[in-house]
């Protein structure tokens, strides 16, 4: 998928954030990750277990149990947690360096400016977002006036 973050991407860093903040508190029940960060309980499941396969997160089980980072903030990048939930960073098939694909109904991507284009966007998001983690501080802006 290109273009846009899929819902599974921003649930995975939503989870993931809540986990950030609430590091040094134990394991966090899954219900409550769920209330507080508005995802589905059974989507939030499957996400949790990929994230533990990928050793981000751990599960413990039992009346005190629930999810923990298994690394600190400050160690996982967003641009780690994008690359693991949707595979690019890139908007186009062809400027992706791990599911790289040739464009359908496209020129040859020698002649693209497109791709170029789309290349520099791609280099230039990587960066920002594998200089920034969970440790990091962001600003929740207002959001933008209705049309």
């Amino acid at each position: 998928m290109f273009g846009m973050l899929s819902q599974k991407t921003r649930y995975t860093i939503r989870a993931l954030q809540h986990l950030a903040d609430t590091v040094g508190q134990g394991p966090v029940r899954l219900d409550a990750i769920a209330e507080a960060q508005n995802i589905p309980r059974k989507f939030l499941t499957v996400i949790l277990s990929e994230m533990a396969r990928e050793g981000i997160v751990v599960s413990h089980r039992g009346r005190d149990g629930g999810y923990e980072l298994a690394l600190p903030p400050v160690d996982i990048r967003y641009g780690d947690i994008i690359r693991l939930t949707r595979g690019s960073i890139a908007l186009v098939p062809c400027a992706s360096r791990n599911a790289y694909e040739h464009c359908n109904n496209c020129l040859p991507e020698a002649e693209c400016r497109l791709r170029g284009l789309m290349l520099q966007l791609r280099d230039e998001t990587a960066a920002i977002l594998d200089r920034i983690t969970l440790a990091d501080p962001i600003n929740v802006e207002p959001p933008f006036a209705e049309a």
